[in-house]
C-alpha cells in the first residue's frame, strides 16, 4: 500500500492504475486479515465488540489526522503566505501584458483586440 501511495504521489505518467491497484489490494488484504487476527489474538467471546472498535478506528483516525492535525498545520502555514506578493505579481503581469500587446501584434500580425 505504501508503494501505491508513493506512485500516486510522484504522478508519473501511466502509474495511476498501478498505484490504485496496489492501494486497493492493500486495503482489501488489511480488511480481510483484521477479523482473523482479532479472533486469534483476543478470542471469540467479545469478538463483535472488538471488531466494531477496530472498524471504528479507521474513520476516527481519519477525523483526527485530516480534520484536526492537517487542518491546523494548513491554517498555520497559510498565514505565512504572501497574499500581497501574489496580488502584486498579478498586477505586474497585467501591466507587462498591456505594454507588450503592440509588440506581439506587430510580430504575429494580429489585431490589437
Amino acid at each position: 500500500m505504501a508503494i501505491g501511495h508513493f506512485l500516486l504521489a510522484m504522478a508519473w505518467p501511466g502509474v495511476m492504475y498501478v498505484g490504485t491497484l496496489l492501494i486497493g489490494l492493500g486495503y482489501g488484504t488489511h480488511w480481510a486479515v483484521v477479523p482473523a487476527t482479532a479472533s486469534e489474538l483476543f478470542g471469540l467471546k467479545n469478538f463483535g465488540t472488538l471488531y466494531n472498535f477496530i472498524t471504528l478506528a479507521n474513520p476516527a483516525g481519519a477525523l483526527v489526522f485530516s480534520g484536526v492535525i492537517a487542518s491546523t498545520i494548513y491554517d498555520y502555514e497559510a498565514q505565512k503566505q504572501a497574499q500581497g506578493l501574489c496580488i502584486f505579481a498579478a498586477v505586474l503581469s497585467m501591466i507587462a501584458m498591456h505594454r507588450t500587446k503592440v509588440l506581439y501584434a506587430n510580430l504575429y500580425g494580429k489585431s490589437l483586440s
